[in-house]
């Protein structure tokens, strides 16, 4: 049995079986091999847990247990996981907080509105006759307090200035609007263009009816009668289920009502309105229709029933963490997607085919959507990382059981030289003038490596950027010392649970720099959900480690590898939470000693760079049946953030 990966590089590793080499006594290089008595407390464990009995139950559970009824309703089917779903659009574990939320441990949270964005975006009047510098605070705003404050785009708010306000009326279920403009505003019906279930929800909202609409429809507008003059023109009105009030969506192209037009109206829900034949139970409570899930429309009002779905509808678009967003959504300039999906490549060039009838063209009124993209794009360029300012991975040389071959590489069967500025959130972390971990870039003065990599002694550290040959620094190296170093408090050095750590950098004399402006040097991003990448996504490993000869790299070297489901197959109790598995089925490339702390760095469908893993350990490099183990980083993002704040933690969500 071999041991932890505290020091791990790129095998070339095919049934090759070699000699290891006996670690010192560093525990940041020890191997579970080299650990019997790691083993002596697993077994001792395992044969305390066979000794555990059974309390006896309280007598109430096993009566509770003999009435539960079996459910009526299969659990899942085609489109679903199960029949209830317990994401909203507020889990940003699978979606995108919007620009006025913060994702914090998994849920999305109201910012300050002073937070939001103030360049580039329109003032808003408020109902409460305030002036909003922009869309995003009043939102913020809207999003602490739970009701609507916003009544239009402008900066006329006066007491006595006209207000938006919708009616739904009771008989036909008629839905009006005044919309306010530069002449005072006007009574508008709404067209059937888009509309649908997520606008009819935030219409019944608004009527004080927190569950939203039961059904949406449309009506002849020649077969309406009413006792007060209709209005004769209509707006289309765009809604994405999040807003409080339709004077919140986008509002656009104004057109006659013609005869045979068709106009929208809507039914609010009531219990007695409910559909009961094996509904879906939305997480507010609310019950919809099997066929209104999974299709890309927020029927529930919470986005639940778009949440966990296995596939889509038609109409719809399966984002890989299981959420459907309407095909309308598909580059249309936001990514909904967490892996940007939606914004890649291959859907723009289909983007004229894609049904977009429903988008806004001519519209007279501000549109909340591009104010929304507008704070994101703000937002997000707050933080550059992730792309690198140079990649060069082409006609690299290729080792293959002691044979070089040329050409592109497609699959990296083994470690690969790096060309000198190619992995730029690689570091080598120097102590005592000895290079045995790495370790990555994360932006400002951060480092992220493995507990196992360090001690609570800075001054015996330094950080090496942009080093490529291990013994000798190169034009583009800088060598920065270590301030502080940070171990996750619950590490575990036997069993390498919570094996991640914190490295602080020196600031420059007077400066808040800690790095001279380098080309050579980027930061990776650091990831905030464990579903941003799925298994069998294919990733890449680098570091100085030993290669399949038993001697350390002489350059950087790195290889594809797949990330691993079920790891506990694997290793059985000792995989624990926080860590995963990546690697090679056949064990044909893994990291191994000397690679420990290193980055394991997944790519979005953007090109957008993640530290998903860090070297932590495993047996046997490279070896069929024993993949490495890494520590998951998007598992300690809240840890991550509460030291390094905010600004530097991650390019969405904050």
């Amino acid at each position: 049995m071999r041991s932890a990966r505290v020091s791990v590089s790129l095998l070339l590793l095919v049934f090759i079986n070699f000699e290891m080499v006996k670690p010192s006594d560093k525990s940041d290089r020890a191997h579970v091999d080299d650990q019997p008595h790691v083993t002596e407390q697993i077994e001792q464990t395992e044969q305390t847990d066979q000794k555990i009995q059974i309390p006896n139950l309280p007598t109430p559970l096993p009566t509770l247990l003999a009435t539960t009824k079996a459910p009526e309703t299969p659990e899942s089917n085609e489109y679903l996981e199960s029949f209830q779903c317990w994401k909203t659009r507020a889990s940003c574990d699978v979606a995108f907080c919007l620009p006025w939320e913060r994702c914090v441990e998994g849920k999305c949270t109201c910012k300050p509105p002073y937070l939001c964005p103030v360049e580039n975006v329109n003032p808003v009047c408020g109902h409460d006759n305030r002036n909003y510098r922009s869309y995003c605070q009043v939102m913020a705003l809207s999003c602490r307090t739970r009701k609507s404050h916003m009544s239009h785009f402008g900066d006329d708010c006066d007491v006595n200035g006209p207000k938006f306000r919708t009616s739904i009326d009771e008989e036909t279920g008629l839905v009006r609007l005044f919309v306010p403009d530069s002449n005072g505003g006007e009574e508008l019906l709404v067209c059937k263009k888009m509309w649908n279930m997520a606008a009819a929800n935030v219409a019944c909202k608004e009527q004080k009816k927190p569950l939203g609409a039961a059904s949406k429809n449309t009506v002849d507008y020649n077969t309406l009668t009413a006792s007060t003059q209709l209005p004769h023109r209509c707006v289309s009105v765009y809604c994405q289920g999040y807003e409080t009030s339709l004077a919140e969506c986008v509002i656009y192209d104004k057109v006659e009502v013609t005869k045979g037009s068709l106009v929208a109206t809507a039914t609010c829900y009531e219990e007695s309105t409910a559909p009961t034949d094996h509904p879906f139970t939305c997480v507010n409570g609310k019950r919809v229709a099997q066929y209104q899930t999974c299709n890309g429309i927020d029927d529930c009002g919470d986005q639940s029933d778009e949440m966990c779905c296995k596939k889509c509808r038609k109409n719809a678009f399966h984002c890989k963490t299981g959420v459907c967003i309407h095909k309308e959504a598909l580059a249309d300039g936001k990514i909904d997607c967490l892996d940007g999906e939606d914004e890649s490549n291959k859907f723009k060039s289909k983007q004229k085919s894609l049904s977009l009838k429903g988008l806004p063209k001519n519209s007279e009124y501000i549109s909340p959507m591009n104010e929304t993209k507008a704070n994101r794009k703000a937002l997000e360029a707050n933080l550059v990382c992730g792309i690198p300012n140079a990649t060069t991975v082409d006609d690299e040389e290729v080792v293959q059981r002691g044979k070089s071959t040329h050409g592109r590489v497609k699959r990296v069967v083994g470690g690969v030289p790096a060309k000198p500025t190619q992995i730029q959130w690689q570091i080598a972390l120097e102590e005592n003038k000895r290079i045995d971990c790495g370790g990555a870039y994360i932006g400002g003065c951060w480092v992220i490596t493995a507990a196992h990599c360090v001690r609570p002694n800075p001054r015996a550290f330094r950080v090496k950027f942009s080093l490529w040959k291990k013994s000798r620094a190169q034009d583009t190296t800088d060598i920065v010392p270590v301030e502080d170093i940070i171990i996750h408090p619950n590490y575990v050095a036997n069993t390498y649970e919570n094996d991640i750590a914190l490295v602080k950098l020196q600031k420059l004399p007077f400066t808040e720099k800690c790095l001279v402006d380098n080309p050579a040097i980027s930061a990776v991003c650091v990831p905030w959900s464990t579903h941003l990448f799925q298994p069998n996504h294919t990733c890449s490993i680098s570091g100085w480690g030993r290669t399949a000869e038993g001697r350390s790299a002489s350059v950087l070297l790195w290889a594809n590898v797949s990330l691993i489901d079920n790891c506990g197959r694997f290793y059985g109790n000792r995989f624990k939470p926080g860590m995963m598995c990546a690697g090679d089925v056949e064990g044909s490339v893994d990291s191994c000693q000397g690679d420990s702390g290193g980055p394991l760095v997944c790519v979005d469908e953007l090109g957008v760079s993640y530290l998903w893993g860090i070297v932590s350990w495993g047996e046997r490099c490279g070896q069929p049946g024993f993949p490495g183990v890494y520590t998951q980083v998007a598992h300690y993002f809240e840890w991550i953030r509460l030291h390094i704040g905010w600004s530097a933690v991650t390019k969405f969500n904050s």
